[in-house]
């Protein structure tokens, strides 16, 4: 049995968004952010008091991106991760990697600098700089998306998930508005996806 650690709309929404999209079994255990403060009891299986935490027999991992490789390939039938060769391998990636590598320091230092730290060392400075750089990145996939539905050819694939992460914690936030059309449309289309939708719904509080 899958195990996965997890706190409503971090990191590991990424990793329960594709259980559900594989249709795999596998018990959530939610917890309030951050759990190394609300949940100490979990220190004792995951050191770094981080989600996600990802527990298969006496394999774990930590890190988002390499949760989805590893539950596409292992798991799935790697239909949403395409095999080296595929012209949309590189692709892939890439945009896998742009999730998390770009578009996410910056809006990680909004929420830092604007929502998370305390009052005394909140810097709106900070955060409106990271803004500007978010919005620059942004471009990149707006571009791509004025002429495709997904960020690969062949449909959706895990890199639609890492970005789709990053558009959902900038709506949630109050950053909606610095996507482009495309890009809004494309959030549009990733949050209908029922698996998105059943996730969504599998970590709301009971």
């Amino acid at each position: 049995m899958l195990h996965l650690y997890h706190c409503a709309n971090a990191r590991s929404f990424r990793v329960l968004w594709l259980l559900e999209e594989l249709g795999l079994s596998y018990a959530l255990h939610v917890m309030q952010f951050p759990p190394r403060q609300h949940a100490p009891e979990y220190l004792a299986l995951n050191p770094e008091g981080t989600v996600p935490y990802l527990v298969d027999g006496d394999t774990t991992l930590s890190e988002s991106i390499a949760i989805l490789q590893y539950l596409d390939r292992v798991h799935g039938t790697g239909r949403f991760s395409f095999a080296p060769g595929d012209q949309d391998y590189a692709p892939r990636l890439n945009w896998l990697l742009f999730g998390e590598a770009s578009l996410m320091p910056p809006l990680a230092t909004i929420l830092r600098y604007r929502f998370f730290a305390p009052e005394e060392g909140r810097n709106e400075a900070v955060a409106a700089a990271h803004e500007a750089l978010l919005r620059d990145r942004l471009h990149a996939l707006e571009s791509l998306l004025a002429g495709r539905d997904f960020l690969c050819q062949r449909g959706f694939s895990t890199a639609d998930i890492s970005v789709g992460y990053v558009l959902l914690l900038a709506h949630a936030i109050g950053l909606g508005t610095f996507l482009g059309e495309a890009t809004e449309r494309y959030w549009q289309r990733l949050k209908s996806r029922p698996a998105f939708r059943a996730a969504h719904i599998r970590q709301a509080p009971r």
